[in-house]
């Protein structure tokens, strides 16, 4: 059975999610800050009077932090739930797959990215991580927020 991954990328790399857990693509907007929650947390904005979560995903796989710009884009995704903006680079495109063709990540130490993807799938030449949506957001202190 065939499944729809949105591509797009951070940090030079291309990672893919599910189509089913994507409820927009944004343009970007400036998040208002929260005090006392995780680094890679950006703040929250107004998603049609409703309060949206925002994750700077570079940050989350624990590279540096976005220095977000107009270029930038918010995912918003629905997790077991729960609405969650993925700052990301760009969106590239819509890309279907076998189950067959979702490898399981490589069993690295000290990777930071790893415990984050559900596999790897090659696509068009190139390498596309695809995220595990629960695991970016589980032990997550936003819940409180949204």
């Amino acid at each position: 059975m065939n499944r729809q991954l949105i591509t797009f990328e951070v940090e030079g790399q291309v990672f893919g999610v599910d189509i089913m857990a994507i409820r927009e693509i944004r343009a970007w907007t400036p998040a208002t800050p929260l005090p006392h929650v995780p680094s890679y947390v950006a703040g929250v904005v107004n998603l049609r009077g409703t309060v949206l979560p925002v994750i700077d995903l570079a940050a989350r796989l624990g590279w540096r932090a976005t220095q977000a710009t107009a270029r930038h884009v918010i995912i918003v995704t629905q997790v077991e739930g729960q609405f969650r903006g993925l700052i990301v680079d760009a969106v590239s495109d819509i890309v279907a797959i076998a189950a067959d063709q979702l490898q399981p990540p490589p069993a690295t130490t000290g990777d930071a990215v790893v415990p984050f993807l559900e596999g790897l799938a090659a696509i068009d030449e190139r390498m596309v991580m695809v995220l595990d949506l629960p695991s970016l957001t589980a032990a997550d202190p936003l819940s409180l927020a949204a």
